[in-house]
């Protein structure tokens, strides 16, 4: 037990920072211009959830996951560490997800009347994932090859899903649906703190704010919604 105790975070991560942003720059190398689809498709995504169209922004999303899982973990993090690979089938899971219950209708719901809390919380997570976070390379000094980008890179497609998931899902599928997006955003802000680069706080900040709109989400009473096929009058 002692033993364990000697450990620190940074003798379980096998790679430095600089191969960890190098394999972000092979992947935004090796793909552009694909980042142009991705981006129109998280675009298009939120634009749908905002307008209730939930099941084709369901949809939207699970490639973007599948493509990671695959080109990302599987096919490149997977040579840097062990756990790649699993972390990969993950992501194929929540896309499997994501077109369940977009095919079922399961959690799904209209936005109600007036814009909820959570609702906006999870717009802004969004946005903050599909606008802001592809430019914080060239904001501080790095080149665009490393700007992470949705449906490219894990973290912003995480983030966006997170985001548009409290748009989109209410009750227990909001919470079974959150788990994997949550779970790999604590893995990246841990991986970060523990190569000691910047990026950690800002995931924590973005993970501690979407739980926030989560728990008082389904806490919360639900207000009146709009209905998906309103009659005449």
């Amino acid at each position: 037990m002692s033993d364990w105790l000697g450990y620190q975070l940074q003798d379980f991560i096998p790679f430095t920072a600089d191969v960890y942003f190098r394999l972000f720059e092979r992947m935004g190398e090796t793909f552009w211009p694909l980042h142009l689809l991705t981006l129109a498709m998280g675009a298009a995504a939120l634009v749908l959830a905002l307008q209730q169209r939930t099941r084709l922004a369901c949809c939207l999303l699970a490639p973007l996951w599948v493509f990671i899982g695959v080109a990302f973990f599987i096919q490149r993090y997977a040579e840097l560490n062990w756990a790649g690979g699993y972390i990969g089938y993950t992501f194929i899971v929540q896309a499997v997800l994501l077109v369940v219950l977009a095919l079922t209708g399961f959690g799904l719901g209209s936005l109600p009347h007036r814009p909820t809390v959570p609702a906006v919380i999870g717009a802004a997570i969004a946005i903050f994932g599909l606008v802001f976070l592809p430019l914080v390379a060239p904001l501080t000094g790095e080149s665009w090859s490393q700007a992470q980008v949705l449906g490219i890179h894990a973290d912003p497609t995480a983030i966006t899903t997170l985001g548009l998931l409290l748009i989109l899902l209410r009750g227990w599928a909001l919470c079974v649906a959150a788990i994997l997006p949550a779970l790999w955003i604590l893995t990246s802000a841990l991986t970060l703190q523990a190569l000691d680069a910047s990026g950690a706080g800002m995931l924590f900040t973005v993970l501690a704010s979407a739980l926030l709109a989560l728990v008082w989400k389904n806490l919360a009473p639900q207000p009146a919604r709009t209905s998906d096929n309103p009659g005449p009058g």
